[in-house]
């Protein structure tokens, strides 16, 4: 396992009807890390069930571990004081392959809204984010802008 990685505080949101899970972004890695906790609550399930699920990804070799899990040190409140404890992160992968495994209404819609991005990207050969291109609006137009020159040039 990796420890304490150097995480953005950037955010990624599945955003699901019943509200918005946050997930953090490493920019470097280009992946999402999220908490066991965060998993339960994204695929409206329990801490155990995700466990059982990551445990059965390791084991059967469908990812690894060490190139999958970090430990960020995560400050709780634990009554008056503030104690810091490593909490371990499972990166895009492993939170994919477990919302592919959990049976929950919630893990449903994710698998329908992956598939159908996934599906978007290999038919289309892109994917559009509105939401990314909106926050980094000059990065896309020039990136529109290269791509335009390559096909005239």
């Amino acid at each position: 396992m990796k420890s304490k990685r150097n995480i953005t505080n950037q955010l990624a949101v599945y955003q699901a009807k019943s509200g918005a899970i946050e997930l953090r972004t490493d920019t470097k890695k280009q992946t999402l890390w999220a908490s066991l906790q965060q998993m339960a609550d994204l695929f409206d399930t329990d801490k155990s069930g995700v466990s059982r699920h990551i445990q059965n990804i390791f084991e059967s070799g469908e990812l690894g571990q060490k190139a999958t899990v970090a430990k960020i040190a995560t400050v709780q409140k634990e009554g008056k004081r503030e104690v810091t404890r490593e909490i371990e992160y499972y990166n895009l992968d492993v939170i994919i392959s477990v919302g592919y495994r959990v049976n929950s209404q919630r893990a449903t819609k994710f698998r329908q809204w992956a598939t159908k991005v996934l599906s978007q990207h290999i038919t289309l050969g892109y994917t559009i984010n509105r939401s990314m291109i909106a926050a980094h609006y000059d990065e896309f137009m020039k990136a529109v802008s290269d791509i335009k020159m390559q096909d005239y040039g």
